[in-house]
Order: C-alpha cells, then sequence, then structure tokens
C-alpha cells in the first residue's frame, strides 16, 4: 500500500481562455493540476486521480508530479472549458463547458494508495456521487474545493452558473477543510461578511474554512479567525489562485498551526500568480518569498 499526504482527485482540462482584450490562449488547467503542483512543490507526498479521453493523453505532460504519483482512468470524455474574462485582474468572467469530462466513482480511486487526506477538487456539480465523499470519509479527512459543487453546467447550451449546493447541510459534517471564494460563500450562506460566512459554515458542520479573495485568504477553525495578505506583484498567473492555496494550506496542516499553514499558503499563491500555469518552484523559493515580503506575523 502506497501512503500519500493527500489523495486529489479531479479532472484535468483544456482551458480556452479569453482575456479582457480578446487574447485566446489554449492551455491545461483544471483543480487536480494546480493543487498537485502547489502541495509538490512545498514538498509533500501527493497523489493525482484524473479521468481523461484516450485522445486528450498529451495532458499528462502538465503534471509536475513524478509520472509514478499520476493515476489514470481512461473514460469517454474529457472536459474542455472556455473561459471569457472581462476585466485584467480576472475577477469577473463567463465560463462555457465545452465538454464535460465522465463523473468519477469510488471505484477510480486506486485499490493499492491511501491518504491522510482525500481532496476533491472538482470543476462541476456531478463530478463525484455523493456516497464517494461518505466513503472517503471513512479512510481520511476529506478537503472540499466548494467550485465543484456549486458550479453547473447547462445541459445544453454548456453555460456554467452557479447555485446553491442542496447537500451542504447533510454533507458539510463529514468535510475536515472547506474551501470557498468569497462569492461562493455567499452563495452558500447568504451574507457577503467572510468571516461571518466562515462561521456558519463551520456551524454547519465542516471543521475548518479557507476562503479566497483577490487581497486575502481567511482561515477558520471554529476557536480562531486568521487573515493573510496576497502580496502578488502582477496577475499573469491568477488562473489557479484557490486550488494552489487550497493544496498548500491542506499539506501544511499536516505539519503546522493553523496561523502558519496560512501564511505558507497565502506566500506561495502570491508567488503562483506571478507566472502562468502550475507552480514550479522548491519550498525553498516559496520560504525565501516569505522572507522578503511578509516578515513576522504575516497572518493575523
Amino acid at each position: 500500500m502506497k501512503h500519500y499526504e493527500s489523495v486529489i482527485i479531479g479532472h484535468i482540462t483544456e482551458d480556452i481562455n479569453i482575456d479582457h482584450e480578446d487574447n485566446t490562449v489554449h492551455i491545461c488547467g483544471g483543480a487536480v493540476l494546480y493543487s498537485s503542483a502547489s502541495a509538490h512543490a512545498l514538498g509533500h507526498k501527493v497523489a493525482a486521480v484524473t479521468k481523461l479521453s484516450e485522445n486528450d493523453s498529451a495532458r499528462l505532460a502538465k503534471f509536475t508530479l513524478p509520472q509514478e504519483d499520476i493515476f489514470v482512468r481512461t473514460c469517454e470524455k474529457s472536459t474542455t472549458i472556455r473561459n471569457k474574462y472581462y476585466t485584467a485582474d480576472k475577477e469577473r468572467r463567463d465560463c462555457v463547458c465545452l465538454s464535460r469530462g465522465t463523473p468519477f466513482t469510488l471505484s477510480d480511486l486506486p485499490d493499492d494508495i491511501s491518504g491522510d487526506i482525500y481532496h476533491f477538487a472538482g470543476l462541476i456539480f456531478g463530478d463525484y456521487p455523493d456516497e464517494m465523499l461518505r466513503a472517503c470519509a471513512e479512510k481520511g479527512a476529506i478537503a472540499v474545493d466548494v467550485q465543484g459543487f456549486l458550479r453547473h453546467a447547462d445541459e445544453k447550451t454548456g453555460e456554467m452558473f452557479f447555485e446553491d449546493w442542496k447537500q451542504k447541510r447533510e454533507l458539510l459534517p463529514l468535510i475536515s477543510y472547506l474551501k470557498t471564494d468569497a462569492a461562493e460563500a455567499e452563495i452558500l450562506t447568504g451574507t457577503s461578511d467572510r468571516a461571518e460566512a466562515a462561521k456558519i459554515l463551520h456551524s454547519w458542520g465542516a471543521k475548518e474554512i479557507l476562503i479566497t479573495h483577490n487581497t486575502e485568504v481567511l482561515a477558520y477553525d471554529g476557536e480562531n479567525l486568521y487573515t493573510c495578505p496576497i502580496k502578488a506583484r502582477n496577475l499573469s498567473g491568477r488562473t489557479g489562485r484557490g486550488d494552489t492555496t487550497f493544496a498548500a494550506y491542506l499539506t501544511e496542516r499536516l505539519h503546522s498551526d493553523v496561523k502558519t499553514a496560512l501564511q505558507v499558503a497565502t506566500a506561495t499563491v502570491s508567488l503562483k500568480m506571478e507566472t502562468p500555469g502550475p507552480l514550479q518552484c522548491t519550498r525553498a523559493d516559496v520560504e525565501a518569498y516569505i522572507s522578503q515580503f511578509y516578515g513576522e506575523g504575516a497572518a493575523q
């Protein structure tokens, strides 16, 4: 049995990104790609479990993980998403799902691996059946990026939209680590106050809450609430912000307290946002970034 700190489950995509000046770039994306790169860069042992059509196997070359830690299930369809950004900071966008990846099932998890954390790095509602979360909760801690449970794709047009998670009260108690962005937190709780949203989500059962924003990252464990500022010097690598943050936080939390993990995760994503694509650096690079831009007491 091969053991990992985190087993990250999600689709690797082809993203067709159109910026606010109508420049188009085709890149590989998906939470599983950015998340695995982040944790791996920090020196953590993680696995990526993904599903792809045979015709799209070239996407696998974009992973930064060792090949032995990438577990691929062949399926009928891969995920392809077109993103149209309307502002330079990429905070406002429209998304269309051009091809929907075949959903995961519990049988997609290899029998010969285990993890401290099972990280559901989803993209679209329906990527995972509820019973898969329940089963993995018996194996280890569950981490959920709520995007994969709020974002829907219209079956006819592919247009993507967000709506509340009907099963949230039932499934949140299974979740050790829950990640949302500010907009998703408001959809779930009805409040734009991120601190209040984190407290509500915790009261509904999630053990630790991470909420990303373009200015900072917030963490709440039911007792203390911490924030840490994002200090990226440019936004050329904005895509993958939340995925990078969450995976860094999760794997750091296995060894550190909330405040320390939050600072490392926020520095990691600040560094990543300065370069397009999945993070490629070493832990020493992140530590140097912390030393240069954060100093003491960055997380409050």
